[in-house]
């Protein structure tokens, strides 16, 4: 199941959050060891407080497995407040046709289902998600800042990053700056790779159910 979580439906969410931010935690403080922010046992930045739509993914029996977050380019983002080291004198992107994606995040067990390229199925799932709901507002690109090993994972799943500037060493990790694809062909291709028939966000504005 995929919920699409909007600001004005926070209210509605409350636990799916809290839980999206301890999978957070799992993920970029206990696993990958990034200098983030926390609280507890949650990961929170400056980010979460600026309305961003949040994507969440969960298996069959119910266990959050992955997450997503999404940022209009035309307020604060990641790449402009945080990272403009990235852009490598580039102008910042700055549009309605372009969101920024930051906190993706998955944890799943190493037996989770596989699809094209040896990726996991729910890796597919999010990127499916992420650009059919860049085609609900009719967006023509995704801004991101991750790392080496995210930009190698979406070569493989045929949704290639395109760069803005070179790679930097950032903290314990290699990061770069670049724009993802947002088209019916970037969906097709990430549908056919990971063996994916049809909407993965079946109602784009609250919730979605595959």
């Amino acid at each position: 199941m995929m919920l699409l979580i909007k600001p004005e439906y926070y209210g509605e969410f409350v636990e799916e959050l809290a839980e999206m931010h301890r999978l957070r935690y799992r993920v970029f403080k206990q696993r990958l060891e990034w200098e983030v922010q926390v609280k507890g046992d949650m990961e929170v930045d400056a980010f979460d407080v600026v309305r961003p739509v949040h994507l969440l993914l969960r298996s069959s029996e119910g266990r959050l497995q992955g997450c997503v977050r999404l940022l209009p380019s035309t307020g604060p983002t990641m790449l402009r407040d945080t990272f403009p080291v990235l852009l490598d004198g580039q102008p910042v992107p700055r549009s309605e046709k372009i969101w920024e994606s930051s906190r993706f995040a998955l944890d799943i067990p190493p037996d989770a289902p596989k699809a094209g390229g040896g990726l996991a199925a729910a890796t597919y799932q999010l990127f499916a998600a992420m650009i059919e709901f860049g085609l609900s507002l009719d967006l023509c690109n995704i801004v991101t800042v991750t790392d080496a090993r995210m930009e190698r994972i979406l070569r493989r799943a045929g949704w290639p990053l395109c760069r803005i500037g070179r790679s930097r060493a950032l903290g314990n990790t290699s990061a770069v700056a670049g724009y993802l694809e947002v088209s019916t062909g970037a969906l097709e291709r990430i549908r056919q790779a990971g063996q994916i028939s049809g909407p993965v966000l079946w109602a784009p504005v609250v919730r979605a159910a595959a």
